[in-house]
């Protein structure tokens, strides 16, 4: 018998093949990736030419931290992880910094980063670094793809667990070589993600602890809701007059209009709310736990004989401080889908609660009086007076964007969250993430009225990213608070080294110019009489020339929201 070897692939076969780069960007279009905020680099160029004939949207940023903010902007406001790709080396530790955004703030989010030649690797090649001795501490996962043929699966890998349990950052390397090898362009399935729920077990502790108590409080927080789920809990909570606050920086998730919703518990925070954790008998933390900055450091509700409810898919419970009474593992949805089937009777006592912690949230973010009830002249402009007039035209749709500092907590305190997501910020206390994260917002809701809210320490960290706001179409509203110095750690130096100001002063250049350089409408206040006319026109501006628009407003030094 003549032994016969294997034809060679034919034409048709070897047409069928893609390189692994390609295939990496199928999967991301399997798996219902929108866009992906990049910063090109020839380590990855067989991904970005991938993305050229994609459905994929490639928002080209202008800095790596830039770009990385966004995709964490972005997964906190999509059920779909958000997707940065930078590259090697520089590009990578760049990027760094939207990793740490969301470790701590637990948003799903996926990194690409181009590496250096498979061949090239140990010998500190132009770039090289290692990503797991990098980023191993501060992700989920640290994959490198080694091997081509494995590209979807690694890909589907990451967004699993950039998704599953306690969401964060996932980091994926790309050694240039191995992306343009050629592959079976067969995908990888999207990998299901587990959601939990509430046992029977579950469900009867709470409602006999809810039954029990005389003042239960809800605390909703994370980023693991969906609209749905969020107005299904507002609802249940109104029917049995019940409170809920909010973690730092997640507003909105019980509408800001709300009488359930009792205000913000975080830095800043008014003093009723740390009355209100002390004072109630059952706490049911939704979607967080009781971290530092909740409990002001870990001083706050430590006492153990407390009863405190845990919902989170976290069965670590990594980052909670004070007594756990019981968990319950499930994301807020699939919670929220269980708890409406408790159907208690109001009580009196729950009414009056709500009530008396209502009057103190509407009576601490009522709007300053409005410029007109003034006798303004030359008096310098203030910042509450701005957000006066801004809160009270607001679709109800609107959201408002920002990132550390004092001129955070006027839209903490003001600004009307009606909904989930209508806060995007930092709650890692990360500067410059105000404009991304308002130009990822506004190409997510084309259409909505975005607000960010910038410091002028903050604003220069990643102003940059309005010349992507210009090339793409983004028009957020942008508000930078000027008021010369780094003014959180100014308030921290004075309160420890009194009248010995020191690294914390600035000298700004004129904001409004620089947005117009890069393409958009700009104006300079300085007294408080020209806020209206500058609010009416950069309104003006992005409603009817579908710009951007930044108000530079000059307040004193040392003014805060509260």
């Amino acid at each position: 018998m003549t032994q016969t070897t294997a034809d060679p692939a034919s034409p048709a076969e070897t047409t069928a093949r893609k390189s692994a780069g390609h295939v990496i960007v199928d999967t991301l279009v399997a798996h219902g990736v929108e866009r992906t905020y990049v910063v090109p680099g020839e380590s990855y160029l067989d991904v970005l030419d991938g993305l050229h004939d994609s459905p994929i949207a490639t928002v080209v940023c202008r800095h790596e931290g830039g770009a990385a903010y966004m995709a964490e902007a972005d997964g906190k406001m999509n059920p779909v992880p958000g997707v940065a790709m930078v590259t090697r080396g520089p590009g990578a530790a760049n990027a760094h910094v939207g990793l740490h955004t969301s470790w701590q703030d637990s948003t799903p989010m996926v990194l690409f980063v181009g590496l250096i030649p498979f061949e090239h690797r140990d010998k500190e090649a132009f770039q090289e670094f290692d990503p797991h001795a990098w980023f191993d501490s501060g992700a989920k996962r640290v994959m490198v793809l080694d091997h081509a043929e494995r590209a979807s699966e690694i890909v589907a890998e990451a967004m699993f667990a950039a998704a599953s349990g306690r969401p964060g950052p996932v980091v994926v390397g790309l050694p240039e070589d191995i992306i343009r090898t050629q592959i079976d362009p067969t995908l990888h399935p999207p990998i299901p993600v587990a959601h939990g729920g509430m046992t029977v077990n579950d469900w009867k502790a709470l409602r006999d602890a809810l039954s029990a108590a005389e003042k239960p409080l809800f605390v909703t927080g994370g980023n693991d809701w969906t609209h749905a789920g969020a107005a299904g809990l507002t609802t249940w909570l109104e029917e049995h007059h019940l409170p809920a606050a909010a973690e730092w920086r997640t507003e909105g998730t019980v509408g800001f209009d709300s009488p359930s919703y009792v205000g913000p518990i975080g830095y800043g925070r008014p003093q009723a709310t740390f009355e209100m954790l002390e004072e109630t008998d059952l706490l049911v933390f939704v979607g967080t736990v009781p971290g530092d900055v909740i409990t002001n450091g870990f001083l706050v509700r430590q006492d153990w004989a407390k009863k405190n409810f845990l919902v989170t898919i976290d069965p670590s419970l990594r980052g909670r401080s004070g007594p756990v009474s019981y968990q319950i593992v499930a994301k807020p949805d699939v919670f929220v889908r269980d708890l409406v089937r408790i159907d208690l009777p109001a009580k009196p006592v729950w009414k009056e609660w709500t009530a008396r912690l209502r009057a103190k949230q509407v009576e601490f973010s009522a709007p300053a009086p409005m410029v007109t009830d003034r006798t303004p002249g030359q008096a310098p402009a203030r910042m509450d007076t701005l957000m006066a007039h801004l809160v009270t035209g607001l679709p109800a749709d609107a959201m408002v964007t920002f990132g550390a500092g004092e001129h955070t907590n006027f839209a903490h305190r003001y600004f009307p969250t009606r909904g989930y997501a209508s806060m995007i910020s930092a709650r890692n206390g990360s500067m410059g993430y105000s404009v991304p994260s308002a130009v990822a917002a506004s190409l997510r809701y084309p259409g909505r009225r975005v607000v960010t809210i910038a410091g002028d320490g903050e604003f220069l960290m990643n102003g940059q990213e309005l010349a992507t706001a210009a090339q793409y179409g983004a028009t957020p509203l942008v508000i930078v608070m000027d008021n010369q110095e780094y003014g959180t750690i100014r308030t921290h130096q004075e309160r420890d080294y009194p009248h010995r100001v020191s690294g914390t002063q600035l000298k700004n250049p004129d904001f409004a110019l620089m947005a117009k350089a890069f393409g958009g409408y700009g104006v300079r206040v300085e007294h408080e009489a020209e806020i209206p006319g500058a609010l009416e026109s950069a309104l003006t501006a992005i409603d009817e020339d579908g710009t951007f628009a930044l108000i530079h407003l000059l307040v004193e030094q040392r003014v805060k929201a509260y």
